[in-house]
């Protein structure tokens, strides 16, 4: 599972990167209806404030009026308000900074595997690891990947794609092992639309002469036998380790094996341990 400490941990590393150096991604952040800006002005006080953009995509600035955000990014917003302040006549050489206060135009979409599935507002440049701790991380059912769609020209997401399945451009598929061990460079950043599918990881099942045989997830790549019975609690005084057998379907028909310990396990393999004969 993905765990909310690790989640925490990574979390803080980016919040700690951020503030060493500020993200260009958040100056690229394009303004939409509902964000709250944040507008300082160092010439005149009473210009300073915070203003919601609305539905049309514009807010009302004390001395221009109506004013177009919606659209526009950060520092194009900034441009703009000193263009105008200075053709009107107001000031010479405007001294303003823009800034989001609230973000709530765009959205993300979280769904599979996690504690609290749905709707989060995007929030600047929001990672993969930000958003999962927003959905309280993933749940132990979950498998070692993640799916980022990216949604297509119109706006809307394709559905998701499978293990196994090609990849085209517009998905990006995250290795969650690989970024819980302190691979960055997998935590992917997010854009407006996007939807993060944390499939289910495949089961295999384990019987016999272990402590506690059922199902198990099959969280990481290339689990062995042994590491397959250690989520079954082990085996028990009576089982023998060098008779495992492992039933598969392969090709609709069913087939046995005999096993050892350091062997890999494929989804849906029924892992068997037999009685020692004394």
């Amino acid at each position: 599972m993905f765990s909310r400490r690790v989640l925490l941990l990574l979390l803080a590393c980016a919040v700690g990167g951020r503030a060493a150096a500020q993200s260009p991604a958040v100056n690229d952040y394009v303004i939409g209806p509902q964000d709250v800006l944040t507008i300082t002005s160092y010439d005149q006080a009473d210009l300073t404030g915070k203003f919601t953009v609305e539905a049309d995509g514009t807010f009302s600035f004390p001395m221009i009026g109506r004013f177009k955000a919606g659209g526009s990014t950060l520092r194009q917003v900034e441009a703009h308000l000193k263009k105008q302040l200075k053709d009107e006549g107001y000031f010479n050489n405007p001294q303003i900074t823009v800034s989001v206060e609230t973000y709530r135009s765009q959205k993300i979409f979280i769904v599979g595997e996690v504690r609290t599935p749905g709707s989060y507002v995007l929030s600047g440049d929001m990672t993969l690891v930000e958003a999962l701790a927003r959905a309280g991380s993933t749940l132990p059912s979950a498998s070692g990947q993640a799916v980022i769609v990216h949604p297509d020209a119109g706006g809307r997401a394709s559905a998701p794609v499978l293990p196994g399945d090609a990849t085209p451009d517009h998905i990006v598929r995250v290795d969650l092992r690989a970024l819980e061990s302190g691979q960055v460079g997998e935590n992917a950043a997010l854009r407006d639309g996007d939807t993060i599918f944390v499939p289910r990881a495949e089961s295999v099942y384990v019987f016999g002469q272990v402590k506690n045989p059922g199902a198990y997830a099959l969280q990481q790549k290339n689990t062995t036998v042994l590491q397959a019975l250690s989520l079954a609690g082990g085996v028990t005084d009576r089982g023998s380790t060098g008779r495992i057998k492992i039933a598969r379907m392969v090709n609709g028909a069913k087939q046995e094996y005999r096993v050892k310990l350091a062997d890999i396990v494929q989804p849906g393999d029924t892992i068997i341990v037999q009685e020692r004969f004394f």
